[in-house]
């Protein structure tokens, strides 16, 4: 059996959103995230970070900001026995090219290219349409929404195109649904 993967926006999702977060001591994880990744770890999925980092692209902070976040989470994650198994970034605006910026599916498919995993048993977490589709371009098996970050707003303004994602408070909510 293939190994399976939760693909999880960072933003919004997995700590609290800031507007161009780029200081590793403003990185506030929600309430339960890190109980819930963990969780998901001893179930034996691999967890994948998936985030645009447009920041950067912006000139707002560089890579290695972007880089000491990441550290930041890892240790706070670390004791809980909690990991990545790759985080992916993003690092451009959003009129500018990119191959890897969501909606798209790429680094959802470098993933199963470097972990053989299988889409199809995996799942995407985000709190935005486009973490939604970009899971759904994937062809990941469920897409959640989370009401965390801008989740709220999309659950008002999506509408229809939420149809086929299933909805959660939070990650821990979204975990239990994974679980049953």
């Amino acid at each position: 059996m293939s190994p399976r993967a939760v693909f999880l926006d960072r933003d919004g999702t997995l700590i609290e959103e800031r507007n161009y977060l780029h200081r590793p001591e403003e990185v506030s994880f929600f309430p339960g995230a890190i109980e819930a990744l963990q969780r998901l770890t001893h179930s034996g999925f691999k967890l994948i970070m998936v985030t645009n980092q447009s920041g950067v692209g912006r000139g707002y902070f560089t890579m290695g900001d972007v880089e000491k976040v990441h550290a930041h989470m890892a240790s706070l994650l670390s004791p809980h026995d909690v990991h990545f198994a790759r985080i992916y970034v993003a690092p451009e605006a959003p009129d500018q090219p990119s191959e890897g910026r969501k909606p798209s599916p790429k680094f959802l498919y470098q993933a199963q290219e470097e972990f053989g995993l299988d889409l199809a048993a995996s799942f995407m977490i985000g709190d935005k349409l486009i973490d939604l589709e970009c899971g759904w371009n994937a062809g990941v098996r469920e897409s959640i929404l989370v009401h965390t970050g801008y989740g709220r707003e999309v659950l008002r303004s999506a509408g229809e195109r939420l149809r086929n994602a299933f909805t959660a408070e939070g990650l821990p909510q979204a975990v239990d649904h994974i679980l049953r």
